[in-house]
């Protein structure tokens, strides 16, 4: 992972919150304070950018899955687009208490939603009346707003990247119960003993939200394009094999 002091800088990274409403867990992340709010080492940001990139290239090169959770308002498309760029699931809207913990009851809820959509392409549809219609809309539109981030999700995921793990707390809590390793930008008022891959950030600036999830999803596409091109290899090389006997 290339990471530039400067770049982290000029995102603002290094901006935590005000001093009066840190966590003490924070401390070993905490540079010095200025004007009454903390201001993070970046220096030990670089480190665990590099322990989580670590982690989310070993998971992506198998073929497993990282769910990318991030639901506040500022952040909601930055997480949907990033995630999508490398086909990974991902939660922008509210998260559904069980999602990882009743996972067979979530998956039960995409395959209604994958069947609604399969019958609004079907002529069943077309012969609804105008009030049907609409009551099947409505709720479509409700679990597709919902669930359409994680329709790809057809087993738990290796691990969950989250913007903002005080906010995010049930998804927290629902994976440490599953043992799901948790990655996650740690600003100076949260508890990062929570997480297993803790990044010492602002989860409050787009500018480093995105910096921070544009890293971490460079990795991510790195692995899976070495992942393919060894695919490749392994099947070119297959071919030959078969076609010497």
């Amino acid at each position: 992972m290339n990471i530039q002091y400067e770049t982290l800088l000029k995102s603002g990274l290094h901006f935590g919150h005000l001093s009066h409403k840190w966590n003490p867990k924070m401390n070993d992340y905490i540079l010095t304070k200025k004007n009454k709010i903390h201001i993070i080492n970046l220096n030990k940001s670089i480190i665990k950018l590099k322990l989580a990139g670590e982690k989310v290239y070993e998971i992506a090169k198998s073929g497993r899955k990282i769910l990318f959770v991030g639901t506040k308002k500022h952040t909601k498309n930055i997480i949907s687009s990033y995630a999508k760029q490398v086909n990974m699931p991902y939660v922008s809207e509210r998260w559904l208490g069980g999602m990882l913990t009743n996972f067979s009851t979530l998956r039960r809820s995409i395959r209604k939603m994958s069947n609604m959509e399969k019958f609004k392409k079907d002529g069943l549809y077309q012969n609804m009346s105008k009030k049907e219609k609409l009551i099947f809309d409505r709720s479509y539109t409700k679990l597709n707003k919902l669930l359409h981030g994680i329709s790809i999700l057809n087993r738990l995921p290796s691990a969950i990247f989250v913007i903002d793990i005080n906010k995010e707390q049930i998804a927290i809590n629902e994976a440490i119960k599953l043992g799901i390793p948790i990655i996650g930008i740690v600003d100076t008022n949260t508890d990062p003993s929570l997480i297993d891959y803790p990044i010492p950030g602002n989860d409050d600036s787009m500018k480093s939200i995105e910096l921070v999830v544009s890293l971490i999803v460079n990795e991510i596409d790195s692995a899976i394009k070495l992942r393919h091109k060894e695919k490749n290899s392994n099947n070119i090389n297959l071919k030959t094999n078969n076609d010497k006997k």
